[in-house]
């Protein structure tokens, strides 16, 4: 006979905690003090934080500091007797912990009080919970409590998902209405298609596309208008008639007059992640860590940025699903994009319809829904805080209930 269980009267669990918030509910729900609470919280919320690329003596006064307040430190073999000159370094321990550490790094030589500075701030873009406000001229959207919703109005004609369909003036507007009239957000306008293989159009066929659709659209719809363009010349158009943001697929990289553009209209714009060009982007894309190089390619754009004069509060990362990208990089990335808030901006996930739900389910672009919903609520629950996507009425049920789900005390 097999051995017979006990029966707990304790009702033992596993609690998981993700924040402050949770940790505080958790450690008040068991009846700890006011005092208590705020002391021990910080104890509750684990985090693995990992440094490229450190120097061997500063990666073994890491892991030295580290263990002496109760955390650990993985560095190379090599590091210990300087047989190595760098180390990447995996840093684990709680918020409370690594409170400490930043402490004692501040005044220590080899670079390390710089790392302490990097580990505050990216501490305290994961601890914050992600509140911030959009700001599209009039429009006001506070993110973090509920998921705003893009919608794509594609006036080209030959778009993966829609092209053709929306390509005259009269379709288009009737099209934004109708999304406006599901609970969209935001309408993304775009004049160039951005699917895998497709050629650049000219300047001025792109304009002859979208600027009458803007001008229209600014006229007869009450929404902000967003400008999906990597060109300058584009945006400005858009912009003078009164749009509301730029989404830039280059993230800066294929205009140089873009960014200086931005920054004198003082309005929010979309960086995106993309391996290569759309005409080429999906010939055998290669990486050693998809995340770590999308999240280091946003941060090093971000900064770009920021550098050219653009408001950082403006600034709004896309990691990119399908550009660039094989199914296994676009799953990784939904499944691991809580770890892009260490940027501290808000995500913009565009997985509607793409290649990654044909890969995995075996169908075609017709019927793509449920796929797409199931990115959505998974993009949402991980951190998104806008998603764009062609099936507005259908995604907009799909974040509500994932906000609420998200968001439930």
């Amino acid at each position: 006979m097999g051995k017979k269980r006990s029966v707990s009267l304790r009702n033992a669990r596993v609690v998981i905690i993700d924040n402050l918030a949770q940790a505080r509910a958790q450690i008040k729900e068991v009846g700890a003090s006011l005092a208590g609470i705020e002391s021990m919280a910080p104890k509750a919320i684990q985090y693995a934080i990992k440094l490229g690329r450190v120097s061997s003596p500063a990666a073994n006064i890491l892991k030295q500091e580290m263990l002496a307040i109760g955390g650990e430190a993985a560095i190379a073999k090599g590091v210990i007797g300087l047989k190595a000159k760098s180390s990447d370094v995996l840093l684990m321990g709680t918020l409370k912990e690594f409170d400490r550490l930043i402490e004692k790094l501040a005044a220590q030589p080899f670079g390390l009080n710089e790392i302490a500075q990097e580990l505050k701030e990216l501490l305290g873009n994961l601890i914050q919970k992600g509140f911030w406000e959009l700001k599209c001229g009039k429009y006001r959207f506070p993110l973090g409590r509920r998921t705003l919703i893009m919608g794509i109005l594609n006036v080209t004609p030959d778009s993966f998902a829609d092209g053709g369909r929306y390509n005259d003036l009269n379709s288009a507007i009737l099209h934004a209405k109708d999304m406006v009239s599901q609970g969209a957000d935001i309408i993304d306008v775009g004049g160039e298609s951005t699917r895998p293989g497709a050629k650049p159009v000219s300047l001025k066929e792109e304009l002859r596309r979208v600027i009458p659709v803007i001008t229209a659209l600014l006229e007869e719809v009450d929404l902000p208008i967003s400008i999906d363009t990597y060109r300058s010349e584009v945006a400005q158009k858009a912009l003078d008639l009164g749009a509301h943001m730029v989404n830039d697929i280059s993230a800066l990289r294929m205009d140089p007059e873009m960014a200086s553009l931005v920054a004198s209209y003082k309005v929010p714009l979309v960086l995106m992640h993309m391996q290569g060009r759309p005409r080429n982007m999906q010939r055998n894309p290669r990486y050693k860590c998809v995340v770590g190089e999308v999240l280091d390619f946003l941060r090093e754009r971000i900064r770009a940025a920021v550098d050219r004069g653009i408001d950082e509060a403006n600034i709004i990362i896309d990691p990119g699903i399908g550009f660039g990208k094989l199914a296994s990089h676009n799953l990784e990335i939904i499944r691991r994009l809580w770890e892009f808030k260490s940027l501290g901006r808000p995500i913009l996930l565009g997985p509607s319809r793409k290649r990654v739900i044909g890969d995995v389910l075996g169908l075609p672009l017709e019927e793509r829904l449920e796929g797409t919903a199931a990115l959505v609520s998974c993009a949402i629950l991980n951190g998104a805080n806008i998603v764009r996507v062609h099936d507005v009425k259908e995604m907009v049920r799909v974040a509500r209930m994932a906000d609420a789900i998200k968001n439930a005390p």
